[in-house]
């Protein structure tokens, strides 16, 4: 389980709405490439606030997303705690890869910083770890898929997380990687259609390796899919990536 920074935290004014829903409240935040994500999970885990969307910046540098991200969060109302979803390679809440962001978050203590903007204790991982804990049934070995700017990946084996599987930056056909051949630019590049058949033989390629129970795919992207599945293979809806935050406290106690 990530690192947890855990300032003191300061008095916030509660809503109508907040109050009727007792015990811990986490503030779910996807960071991506596009777009940056956030809502309030109450402590059933279940949504309490509307998703909330702003484009990320660009240059998207760790200065410039945690202005975004204060932005964002402000209409959102209390929170007792904080989970964030990162793409890239996140080591006890520091950020150590970001490909698709900006190459200053490579050492960024983002669970610090977000801990010290909020007030609340932050916890932080990968972007497709945190999605695939929204939606896997915790038997054997399974694996998210998530198609948006690049690609992300996560393993989890009887509900446990391998952290940090970069997939994506593997070669996989004609000297590029998976995250080259159906990424983003990708599907700009060749096109709908053939971006499918590049979706098809990446999970061609996965299924004899992996030999994976369940494979999830997510992402923005992943709605694009138009070719028949296999019976082990399912797509799930973009909110996992928020919704997967309330995972990262289930070690905490629940308040008696």
């Amino acid at each position: 389980m990530p690192r947890e920074a855990s300032p003191r935290p300061s008095p916030r004014k509660k809503t109508p709405r907040e109050t009727a829903a007792p015990g811990p409240r986490t503030l779910a935040i996807d960071i991506g490439g596009s777009g940056l994500k956030a809502l309030v999970l109450g402590p059933d885990g279940k949504a309490l606030t509307e998703r909330h969307r702003v484009v990320t910046p660009k240059p998207a540098t760790p200065k410039a997303v945690m202005a975004a991200l204060t932005k964002l969060i402000k209409p959102l109302g209390e929170f007792d705690r904080v989970s964030v979803g990162f793409p890239g390679v996140v080591e006890e809440g520091v950020t150590q890869t970001a490909h698709n962001l900006h190459k200053d978050w490579e050492g960024f203590d983002l669970a610090q910083a977000l801990s010290k903007a909020t007030g609340r204790p932050t916890r932080v991982l990968n972007d497709a770890g945190v999605q695939g804990f929204g939606v896997i049934e915790g038997r054997g070995v399974e694996m998210v898929l998530t198609l948006g700017t690049g690609l992300g990946c996560a393993l989890y084996i009887d509900g446990k997380y391998v952290p940090n599987l970069e997939l994506a930056h593997h070669p996989f056909r004609h000297e590029k990687t998976y995250e080259e051949y159906v990424g983003d630019a990708a599907l700009k590049r060749v096109g709908a259609k053939k971006w499918n058949k590049h979706v098809q033989r990446v999970l061609e390629q996965i299924q004899p390796i992996w030999n994976p129970r369940h494979i999830y795919l997510g992402g923005g992207n992943a709605q694009l899919i138009n070719f028949p599945l296999p019976k082990n293979v399912t797509i799930t809806e973009n909110i996992a990536g928020l919704l997967g935050g309330f995972a990262l406290w289930k070690d905490e106690p629940r308040p008696q």
